[in-house]
Formats: C-alpha cells, structure tokens, sequence
C-alpha cells in the first residue's frame, strides 16, 4: 500500500520545546519533568527539551494540566529527524 505523499512509516520525528509555565514552579512538581531541563525566571517557569513524537508531546501537555499549572507557551526551537528501522 502507498503512503500518502509526503509521509513515510519508517521516519521518527524527534523536535526541541521550549515551554513556558506561569510562576515559578517549585522543586515537588519540578521532580514530574525530569525528562527536560527547567530555568526559574521571576514570573515564570521554562521547560526545555526534545520529545520523540507528537504522542509525548501530548503526554507532557496532560501532564501539565493535570499538575494545575498554567501554560502560557510552547515553542518548537529545533528538530533532529531519525530514520527508524
């Protein structure tokens, strides 16, 4: 069967975030995103790393509502693309 054009099975796309919390987030809830890298700003938490897919994107942004936090932004900054086996 033909993918549609464009689209392949075989490639895993791996992007960088950038993603900005309301307030500053303290160690307890920090502990939830050992996965990425956080710096505490005066009025805000940043979170930054890569994620494997768009699946654990949405794990992180569930993560983050289920936490109570307020989510003010997230940016993609860079992308790294892996072909799978």
């Amino acid at each position: 069967m033909a993918h549609p054009q464009g689209r392949e099975s075989a490639v895993e796309v791996a992007a960088s975030y950038e993603i900005r919390i309301k307030g500053k987030v303290g160690d307890p809830v920090l502990a939830s995103f050992t996965e990425l890298d956080a710096s505490i700003k005066p009025a805000e938490t940043v979170l930054r790393g890569e994620l494997a897919d768009q699946a654990a994107l949405h794990g992180l942004l569930d993560r983050i509502q289920s936490l109570g936090l307020e989510l003010i932004e997230i940016r993609q900054v860079g992308m790294d693309t892996r072909t799978g086996s």
